[in-house]
C-alpha cells in the first residue's frame, strides 16, 4: 500500500473531519428559528459594585450563553430592544414592542418568539400582547425572581423552557403566557402573587396550561377566554386606576378625569361595591361619557351587579358603569385602553368585558 505524504494525510483529516462535522450542521439548520426579544427586568441584571445592588447589565446575548443547550432546541435570534426595569413598561413601549412581535411571528421560518422582562408589570405586557397580535405562534414571557450575579439564577431554565415551548406543536393557538418556575400560565388569567418567591405566577382559581417538564412540555387546558383586539393606533388613551377602601370618596375620581383620563378603572370591594360618595362621583362622571370599569381588589371571582344598596352594584350599572368580570384592575384598564380606540359607549366596550 502506497505510503500518503503529508499533504495527502492533511487532506484525509479534512474529508473525515468534515464528514463528522456535516452532520451537525445539517441538524442545527433543520432546526425552528425562536426570537429573543429582550427588554430588561432582573433577568438582565447583575450586582452594582458600587451601588451594591442590581442593576441593568446583561443583554440578550448574554442570556442566551448561559444556556447551551439551546443550541439542541432552536436557532436563537435576538433583538435587544431596551434594559430597563419592568416599571418603566408603559402604553409606548407596549406598542412598539408588539410591532416587533407582529414582525417576528409574520416570518415563515419562526416558530415562537420570546420576551425577556421584568416581572412586576409582566402580567400585563403578556396581556397587552394576548390581546393585539393576531397569530397562531406562541409568544412566552418570561423574568427571573433572581438576578444574574446570584448562583441560583432562575432565568437561564425559564429561558430554555420558553424555548422548548416555542417549539411544541402544543402552544399553537395558546397565545401569549408566562413560563416562570417549569410552570406555564395563560395572559388573561395570571398574576404574580409573591414578591420575590420563583412560585410567584399563578392563575388562581383556573390554575396553570401547563407545565414544561423535564422530558417533554405538557399542556392540560386552553386559555379559551381569548379575544384579538386590534391595535389601531399608537398613542392609547390616559386611563386612570382608582381604588376603593373603607372611606374612600370621589377626590381622586375627579383629580384624574382633570387630568385628562379618557376613561377610569375602579379597583371596588368584593363583588363590585364603592362607599356613597365614591358612588356619586362615579355616576356623575359616567354621566358625562367618561367609561368607568368596575373592577375588584379580590383576587378571585367576577364582579357582579348584584347589590342594590347605594354604592352596590347594581346602583352602579344602572349608573352606567362597565363590569370587568373576572379582570384585575390592571388588566381591564389595558382592554379598555384598546377599546376606547374605536368607541366610548358603555354597552359596546361592555360586550368587549364579556367576551
Amino acid at each position: 500500500m502506497k505510503k500518503m505524504d503529508a499533504r495527502g494525510v492533511f487532506r484525509f483529516v479534512v474529508v473525515v473531519a468534515v464528514l463528522m462535522v456535516f452532520p451537525l450542521i445539517v441538524s442545527a439548520a433543520e432546526l425552528p428559528v425562536v426570537k429573543l426579544i429582550a427588554t430588561g427586568g432582573t433577568i438582565a441584571m447583575k450586582i452594582d459594585p458600587v451601588k451594591k445592588a442590581p442593576v441593568p447589565a446583561i443583554s440578550g446575548e448574554d442570556l442566551i450563553a448561559t444556556v447551551p443547550e439551546l443550541t439542541k432546541v432552536a436557532r436563537m435570534e435576538v433583538l435587544n430592544i431596551s434594559n430597563v426595569p419592568s416599571g418603566y413598561m408603559n402604553p409606548e413601549r407596549w406598542v412598539a414592542l408588539q410591532k416587533e412581535v407582529v414582525k417576528e411571528l409574520a416570518r415563515p421560518d419562526v416558530a415562537g418568539v420570546i420576551v425577556s422582562h421584568g416581572t412586576d408589570t409582566l402580567e400585563e405586557t403578556a396581556y397587552f400582547l394576548d390581546l393585539t397580535v393576531k397569530s397562531d405562534k406562541p409568544i412566552v414571557l418570561i423574568g427571573a425572581q433572581r438576578n444574574a450575579s446570584d448562583s441560583d439564577f432562575d432565568g437561564p431554565r425559564n429561558l430554555l423552557n420558553a424555548a422548548r415551548i416555542c417549539v411544541s406543536p402544543q402552544a399553537k393557538g395558546m397565545g401569549a403566557m408566562i413560563e416562570l418556575n417549569n410552570q406555564i400560565n395563560a395572559a388573561r388569567e395570571v398574576t404574580k402573587t409573591h414578591t420575590s418567591d420563583v412560585e410567584t405566577f399563578k392563575s388562581g382559581d383556573y390554575g396553570f396550561l401547563g407545565n414544561a417538564d423535564n422530558d417533554r412540555i405538557i399542556f392540560y387546558r386552553a386559555p379559551l377566554r381569548r379575544q384579538y383586539v386590534p391595535l389601531v393606533q399608537d398613542k392609547l388613551p390616559y386611563i386612570e386606576i382608582i381604588t376603593s377602601y373603607g372611606g374612600a370618596d370621589g377626590t381622586l375620581i375627579y383629580a384624574a378625569v382633570k387630568a385628562g383620563a379618557k376613561g377610569l378603572v375602579i379597583q371596588a370591594l368584593g363583588w363590585g361595591n364603592v362607599p356613597v360618595p365614591m358612588y356619586e362621583a362615579i355616576k356623575d362622571v359616567a354621566s358625562k361619557g367618561i367609561p368607568v370599569v368596575i373592577s375588584t381588589r379580590v383576587p378571585n371571582g367576577r364582579v357582579l351587579p348584584h347589590y342594590g344598596y347605594i354604592g352596590g352594584g347594581k346602583t352602579l350599572k344602572d349608573a352606567g358603569a362597565i363590569f370587568a368580570d373576572n379582570l384585575q384592575p390592571q388588566k381591564a384598564r389595558l382592554l379598555l385602553m384598546l377599546g376606547l380606540q374605536t368607541t366610548s359607549k358603555a354597552e359596546e366596550l361592555q360586550k368587549l368585558f364579556d367576551k
